[in-house]
């Protein structure tokens, strides 16, 4: 019986995941992996540690670059997937290189979204960290930068700018939204976080855009606002969102809709393609919604997953549900899981707010399912909470208990 023929594109979280996961089923089979970057797997969640001096390059490495040291993996840096030949089941590669294939899993992940209403985006000093050499090249220009613009307030633009604070840099983050982590919570939500924010140094502007980047031989000078105030800086952080990196896919044989569409085993439209991570388009287990994963740990939940199916162990992925578990800024914790953003409709809302914490559980409209949560400050049991939103848990005897937040094992093991 001949060998089976493992080929992934994607050298991140989810590749990694399948590759270490194919390789407990199958002995034998190649495992092929290409990646586009030159440096070694490494757990991307920790690039602004780069930025802040916190972390050294190879601390962030995984060690003995993580599954690929397993026996018959066999990892191609700086090697990008150019073409698929799903006829004959072929990748065709940068490196002009022709690769059969057996089994594929495509999980090249996103790319940073860059507005193509801003000018001056390809001015030296303007950075859309994604990658480790995005962060080395962001902590250079850190050495001789005074005041940082950081242009988007979700979780990666905060966690880069506490980098730069703490080497003493001056940071303004400016956001088109009402307030900061407008995706993961409603702006009533975050203020607890905001004072945070505001006490730690940082400063911000909302409701505001850019529009232009202003810049000389040096490189960044400035950024314009759409009310026409000019931000004196050396440096520039976009943070505006991602895309799926699809653009080297043809829509014509493969379904693709704002990601690669896969099913509840991972599967795509081709057979014997899989897709995991956050090039994948799967589905939201608490409505059913198409959904992308950005989460590090989705990704390696989803590539399991898809390892488990290419090596013949058929195995259903349990959807992307969007949870932060223990994630901060400015020292302050917070979850936010399921649906959070509740304005205009009529799920049930139950608010607590404290001097220091802060707690919004949202149930259906019938108010007999938890469908989200949102916790600041203390988020101790959120496990407990996410179990019951995943699991589409009975509520019977137990509503109260969530929503005195009292809920504990024993309260789940009873419904």
């Amino acid at each position: 019986m001949e060998r089976m023929r493992y080929v992934i594109v994607g050298g991140s979280a989810a590749g990694m995941a399948a590759a270490e996961t194919i390789r407990g089923h199958d002995p034998h089979g190649s495992i092929c992996v290409l990646s586009e970057e030159f440096d070694a797997p490494y757990f991307r969640p920790m690039i602004p540690f780069i930025i802040s001096r916190n972390k050294k390059v190879e601390d962030i490495f995984l060690q003995g670059r993580g599954p690929y040291q397993a026996k018959g993996i066999e990892l191609r840096l700086g090697t990008r997937a150019v073409q698929i030949d799903t006829t004959t089941k072929q990748i065709h590669t940068s490196r002009d290189e022709v690769l059969p294939f057996d089994r594929l899993l495509i999980a090249t992940g996103s790319r940073p979204s860059m507005p193509d209403d801003i000018s001056g985006l390809a001015t030296t000093g303007v950075f859309a960290l994604r990658s480790l050499e995005d962060a080395r090249q962001a902590a250079r220009r850190a050495e001789s930068t005074s005041h940082a613009v950081l242009l988007g307030g979700g979780l990666l633009n905060l966690k880069a700018a506490f980098a730069l604070l703490e080497r003493k840099i001056r940071v303004t983050l400016v956001v088109y939204s009402p307030e900061v982590l407008s995706q993961l919570m409603e702006p009533a939500d975050a203020y607890l976080i905001r004072q945070a924010l505001d006490q730690a140094g940082l400063k911000i502007i909302t409701g505001r855009s850019a529009t232009k980047i202003l810049g000389d031989d040096g490189g960044v000078t400035g950024v314009v606002l759409d009310d026409g105030r000019e931000l004196g800086c050396t440096m520039v952080c976009i943070g505006k969102g991602v895309r799926a990196n699809t653009d080297w896919l043809d829509p014509e044989e493969i379904t693709i809709d704002q990601g690669l569409v896969a099913d509840k085993y991972t599967s795509t439209s081709v057979p014997g393609i899989f897709a995991a991570g956050d090039v994948a388009v799967t589905f939201d287990p608490i409505g059913g919604n198409p959904i992308s994963t950005g989460l590090w740990t989705n990704a390696v939940e989803m590539g399991r997953c898809a390892g488990a199916n290419m090596a013949g162990h058929p195995t259903a992925y349990g959807g992307t549900f969007g949870i932060l578990n223990a994630t901060q800024v400015a020292r302050m914790p917070f979850v936010a899981m399921g649906v959070v953003h509740t304005a205009g409709s009529n799920l049930e809302t139950h608010i607590t707010r404290g001097k220091s914490t802060y707690r919004k559980l949202v149930f259906s409209a019938e108010g007999d399912r938890l469908v989200g949560a949102v916790f600041i400050g203390d988020i101790a049991n959120a496990g407990l909470y996410r179990a019951v939103i995943r699991e589409h848990r009975n509520l019977d005897g137990i509503k109260r208990q969530i929503i005195d937040h009292r809920l504990h094992y024993g309260h789940l093991l009873y419904a």
